[in-house]
């Protein structure tokens, strides 16, 4: 059986910060430690006002690996700030990831999502590089704005995401699917997911996404995302 190894801390954060922060695999003592991150990752952000730290804490993740992001707030709830905090790096990551696809979808769905997208607020036509810089600009509100109005930002672009991904499920439910159909009669191909059940699910997944952001901005509106 391997050995529990302590999750890294962020090394942006000072000696006494990380002192405080407790460790260990029980999940009362992670889920502290969650919480305490967070907390003292956004207070060093907004009590800043050097434009180099908040721009290292857009970047979190390419500084200090997906891996000690995920350690420290993927198993928090939605409705908790290193929830909130996990749920925006996320969304930032897979921008960053695929933002050929992501702009393609978003201006898909923009046609039936325009509130949401005018809430958002990607440039028109959207592009690779308007999407991935949206992204930056919902992490940066985090450390130098209205927390509520970035997380409210982020859950928009994923309703028109959403929305996108939505209309792309119908267009593949309508088209043939040649593996599927090889498979049946016998055929050697490989049996493949259906491509119109799997973007269905994404977009479910991300409305979800959504509508967790929208209810993380109420939260923190009322200081009640802790």
């Amino acid at each position: 059986m391997s050995e529990y190894r302590k999750p890294r801390r962020p090394a942006m954060l000072s000696p006494e910060e990380a002192d405080r922060i407790p460790g260990g695999s029980d999940p009362a003592q992670r889920s502290e430690a969650a919480h305490l991150t967070a907390r003292a990752i956004v207070h060093q952000g907004r009590e800043s006002d050097d434009p180099q730290v908040q721009a290292r804490l857009v970047r979190l993740v390419e500084i200090e690996g997906i891996e000690v992001v995920a350690d420290m707030w993927s198993d928090a709830p939605a409705n908790t700030l290193p929830g909130a905090l996990w749920r925006l790096y996320q969304l930032r990551e897979w921008v960053g990831r695929e933002p050929e696809t992501i702009s393609r979808r978003y201006r898909e769905g923009l046609g039936r999502a325009e509130v949401a997208g005018v809430v958002a607020g990607v440039a028109t036509p959207p592009n690779p590089d308007s999407v991935r810089k949206v992204a930056d600009e919902v992490l940066s509100g985090v450390y130098n704005g209205d927390l509520a109005v970035a997380l409210e930002r982020a859950g928009a672009f994923c309703r028109v995401l959403a929305t996108g991904v939505a209309l792309n499920a119908d267009i593949a439910d309508d088209a043939p699917h040649p593996e599927r159909s090889r498979s049946a009669t016998g055929g050697s191909a490989e049996f493949k997911e259906d491509p119109g059940e799997y973007l269905t699910r994404r977009a479910g997944a991300l409305m979800t996404l959504a509508e967790e952001l929208e209810h993380a901005a109420q939260l923190w509106r009322t200081g009640r995302l802790d």
